[in-house]
């Protein structure tokens, strides 16, 4: 059995649990083992830093990132793989943290973290994933792409792990950023354009989508975006999985 790292951001962690489990279900029947990462001092739970980064708090962001790379360093030091949920938490130890001065070598921390549905696609490319999934009640999956895995290239590896869901039929909307952008959506000064950019496609798309379509993003502001601005709920990657794997058991 495999070992892999889950970083449980703090918007899944207190606000989406439901995700959290979710992907410890996909992993555990993928025969993968995996350890929530938590600080060594047994202290609060482990943040990125990425909303002090975009206050400014370049100094408080920088001790969130350290005590992140400590925490990190046991399983790096074993070849670990580190898999995120949110794109823009698990894609800052990709990026900023490269540039922040921490300590120690950063480096190997960054090359070994991915994004739960690159960690899937990866090894089923390296054959070594065994999923049982089942069709779904759904025969399409409207998908959102959250503004980080469109820059780090990383939308073939959700399309592809949706696609291994026999029958779906995965269609991506065409859109840029769905306006919230962090926490600029969220201030009020911000909102009337906030919602223009959603207004774009994204929204339009979503409500245009029949009762047989399930909606996917993997950010936690574009859901929040999409429900606010549709009044439906769209799902992570990982419940869209784990809903497939239920469906085996029925």
């Amino acid at each position: 059995m495999g070992e892999v790292v889950l970083l449980v951001d703090t918007f899944n962690r207190y606000f989406e649990p439901e995700n959290v489990r979710a992907a410890l279900d996909v992993l555990a029947a993928a025969g993968y083992r995996a350890v929530v990462a938590a600080p060594r001092d047994g202290g609060r739970p482990l943040c990125c830093g990425r909303t002090f980064l975009a206050a400014g708090l370049v100094d408080e962001a920088r001790i969130e990132a350290q005590r992140m790379l400590d925490a990190l360093r046991p399983f790096v030091d074993r070849g670990v793989p580190i898999v995120g949920l949110e794109p823009s938490c698990l894609l800052t130890l990709r990026d900023e943290f490269l540039v922040m001065g921490l300590d120690g070598e950063i480096g190997p921390t960054a090359e070994r973290a991915v994004l739960f549905e690159e960690f899937l696609a990866d090894e089923a490319d390296a054959g070594r994933l065994t999923l049982d999934l089942a069709p779904l009640r759904v025969q399409t999956a409207l998908l959102h792409g959250h503004c980080h895995q469109k820059a780090f290239d990383a939308m073939p590896a959700v399309r592809k792990v949706l696609g291994m869901i026999p029958g779906l039929d995965v269609q991506t909307v065409d859109s840029g950023c769905c306006g919230m952008a962090g926490s600029f959506g969220y201030e009020a000064e911000h909102f009337a354009v906030s919602m223009k950019m959603a207004e774009q496609s994204l929204l339009p798309a979503v409500r245009n989508a029949g009762p047989e379509t399930i909606v996917v993003a993997d950010g936690t502001s574009c859901r929040h975006q999409i429900r606010d601005g549709t009044r439906r709920n769209a799902l992570h990657v990982a419940r869209v999985l784990q809903m497939s794997l239920e469906e085996r058991k029925r």
